[in-house]
């Protein structure tokens, strides 16, 4: 009791020196500053407690501590613009905003591992309803400490135990003041710059802008994104889109009949091989191939492998690469189009097509649901499921992971499980991580000799690529031995280039040149496109296509008409197919000739040509670059106005409603048990109810080296 006693006088008189101090020396300066700290404090600890923003190194650990401080100086300092009392209660109403605005975020975070967005607060869609409705079982008590200190600062002031200063403080002061956080702010920006290069016009995850700039400055961020989509979205009409309609029609070739609907009905398998470039197949390091899996399948009877295939992706890298396979939009011109506009743009997309075709639609991926806004976007993509970290209780252990998501061999392993269960045909996008830069992976995984270019970040990645390989064997043969690789159709695409244009001497060396021009540069730009299917009739086809071909092509093998699709790809199994290649930047290749980084070359010999030397070359350019251009701005037209909702052509195809998904676990593991009973057509209810996941052999030291036993996932007989 008496050292209790003690505790108690003790703050009373720290408390009355504080009181003596701020009465005696600028009393208002002072509770501006209490409130900077207190702000402060509480976001920075937060950020630990309730956010997971995956600070990593000095620089980023400094910004995060940085951060909060610029906008509390700067919208707490408009309380020294004033005097007497109300210069007090403004500094409390500024500090209760900005509590108000963490106390939302960690609520949403906590349920759906993102922050809140203009977006979501101006919509009544289903995330925010889901919200409203389980608020009572996401909130921890513990959480309304955030307003501890407005309260207890209001009691101070309401019963006159702080000295009202009335004087207040001279303009200039509060000017430098206010000058001071911008100051601040900009010194964080240029930082985060230097360590994020396209923080702002890449838009990787809000986590990033958060962890970066700080959690209001991304509520400024976000309501600039959100201002400028709704003016596009304003100023679009109906005449926009039908000119775009008539452009699409005429670009629109004739199917294969060779190969049309030979597909139709069998499940998809849509593999994301993360990072993974065209070099690669058949590519030998000391004798050894790097990945002679994929080279087998590449080069299978039953296998379309194109060998001139580009990605075409721009700022949104693996984003931009799912808008087009799922699409056939092009990405942005800056930033990312799924994070822009995923969440409430009117799509025409593959899973929803699918979907409205009697298939299961689901997508997989070991990392958070929000990385690229896939959480929101893929609901305006209409997949049934969204299988993300949440669904992974391995992607809680560090050495489980790689920087972008579970290893690969891992999370395929993990994911069969949710395989067994969907029922059939389904469409199961696998999207693999463990082959992204930097290439780096733990000696325990490490079975393949690296390069010797002396290039650290580039001598890595054959041995990433090889654990791809490996994992995609796996993957395989379970899907073989569970019986469902036979009425399946594999489409393999690698989404963009692993090796920048950077390290161009260690990718001389990679390809046994003593330097690189731009034409090889262009040819690094090539990724895999393989379609597999059994009696499929395969072989190397040299035609030039893109990513932005790749979902009419697969809708000829399933038999999907597209006539009315807004599409700006082209089928390339259409014998019309001419294998005009755009780039994001307006760049393209031809059969022909190709423009890269503003040089001109000839696509078979990798001779330079100029436009005053070679005749067609010049009409050649001049064709090409008005269509790239055209196609280009008109893609972004389609995305940036939101034109598809003016779409009414089409009577097999109706607009998704987003608010009937919802990929929150226990959503997602009751609407499998459900399906069981509803649509017995999954391996699993087929196996009465018997898994599979016995069938998966893997040799991944994680796995073999722990106790690896089934969650709730698993769906018995019991």
């Amino acid at each position: 009791m008496l050292t209790l006693l003690k505790k108690v006088t003790n703050l009373k008189i720290l408390w009355r020196k504080i009181k003596q101090t701020m009465d005696t020396s600028a009393p208002l300066v002072w509770f501006f500053v209490l409130n900077v700290v207190l702000v402060w404090f509480k976001t920075f600890v937060n950020y630990h407690m309730n956010f997971n923003l995956g600070a990593e190194g000095s620089v980023q650990q400094f910004l995060l501590f940085l951060n909060p401080i610029p906008t509390a100086i700067i919208f707490l300092s408009i309380a020294l613009y004033f005097r007497g009392a109300l210069s007090y209660w403004i500094a409390i109403a500024f500090n209760f905003i900005q509590s108000l605005w963490l106390f939302a975020n960690i609520l949403y975070y906590r349920e759906f591992s993102d922050f809140l967005s203009m977006g979501i607060l101006g919509s009544g869609s289903s995330t925010g309803n889901n919200l409203g409705k389980s608020i009572a079982a996401i909130i921890h008590w513990s959480d309304y400490m955030i307003f501890l200190d407005v309260v207890i600062l209001v009691l101070l002031v309401v019963f006159k135990q702080l000295t009202i200063d009335r004087k207040g403080v001279q303009k200039r002061f509060a000017i430098l003041t206010t000058v001071l956080g911008v100051v601040l702010m900009l010194v964080d920006y240029g930082i985060a710059s230097t360590d994020r290069t396209g923080l702002l016009t890449r838009s990787f995850d809000n986590n990033y802008i958060v962890k970066y700039l700080g959690l209001n400055e991304y509520a400024a961020f976000n309501a600039v994104q959100t201002y400028n989509q709704t003016e596009s979205r304003k100023r679009a009409k109906p005449a926009d889109l039908n000119k775009i309609k008539q452009f699409v029609s005429q670009q629109k070739l004739p199917d294969n009949i060779q190969y049309y609907g030979t597909q139709k009905g069998k499940n998809v398998f849509m593999i994301h091989l993360e990072s993974f470039q065209q070099f690669l197949i058949d590519y030998k390091v000391e004798g050894k191939e790097v990945t002679p899996n994929l080279n087998k399948f590449y080069h299978d009877q039953h296998t379309l492998s194109f060998d001139n295939f580009y990605n075409q992706v721009g700022q949104g890298k693996t984003s931009d690469a799912e808008m087009m396979q799922e699409n056939s939009l092009y990405g942005l011109s800056t930033g990312s189009a799924m994070v822009k506009y995923g969440t409430n743009n009117t799509f025409e997309s593959l899973p929803a097509i699918l979907n409205q075709r009697g298939y299961t639609t689901a997508a997989f991926h070991g990392d958070v649901a929000s990385f690229w806004n896939r959480d929101n976007t893929y609901k305006s993509f209409g997949y049934n499921y969204f299988f993300s970290k949440a669904y992974y209780p391995n992607a809680n252990k560090p050495n489980f992971n790689v920087g972008y998501g579970l290893k690969d061999k891992i999370f395929l392993q993990d994911s069969a499980k949710y395989i067994e269960q969907l029922p059939q045909p389904f469409y199961a996008k696998l999207l693999t991580v463990t082959n992204h830069y930097p290439y780096d992976l733990d000696k325990e995984n490490i079975d393949f000799p690296a390069t010797t270019t002396g290039d650290k970040t580039v001598d890595g990645y054959v041995q990433t690529a090889h654990y791809l390989d490996q994992s995609f064997a796996e993957l395989t043969d379970y899907l073989k031995k569970a019986g469902l690789y036979d009425n399946s159709v594999f489409v393999l695409y690698g989404d963009h280039y692993g090796i920048s244009e950077n390290h161009q001497p260690a990718i001389a060396k990679l390809l046994g040149k003593d330097k690189v021009t731009n034409y090889d540069l262009a040819q690094f730009q090539k990724v895999p496109f393989m379609i597999h299917a059994n009696g499929l009739k395969g072989g190397i086809d040299h035609t030039y296509g893109g990513e932005i071909d790749m979902l009419p092509t697969l809708l000829d093998l399933l038999g999907v008409p597209d006539d009315q699709l807004t599409m700006f790809g082209r089928d390339m199994l259409s014998t019309k197919y001419e294998g005009v290649v755009p780039f994001r930047d307006g760049d393209w290749v031809t059969p022909t000739y190709m423009k890269y980084n503003n040089q001109y070359f000839n696509t078979k010999t990798g001779d330079q040509v100029t436009l005053d030397t070679d005749v067609d070359l010049k009409k050649t350019a001049t064709e090409t670059q008005a269509y790239v251009d055209k196609v280009l701005a008109y893609s972004d037209s389609v995305i940036t106005g939101d034109l598809l909702r003016f779409d009414t052509s089409r009577a097999d195809f109706h607009k998704v409603n987003k608010k009937t998904f919802d990929y929150k676990k226990s959503v997602g593991l009751a609407k499998l048990r459900e399906a069981q009973k509803t649509n017995p057509s999954s391996v699993l209810a087929k196996n009465n109810n018997k898994s599979t996941i016995d069938l998966y052999k893997t040799d991944t030291p994680e796995l073999n080296s722990s106790t690896h036993t089934n969650d709730d996932a698993s769906v018995s007989s019991k």
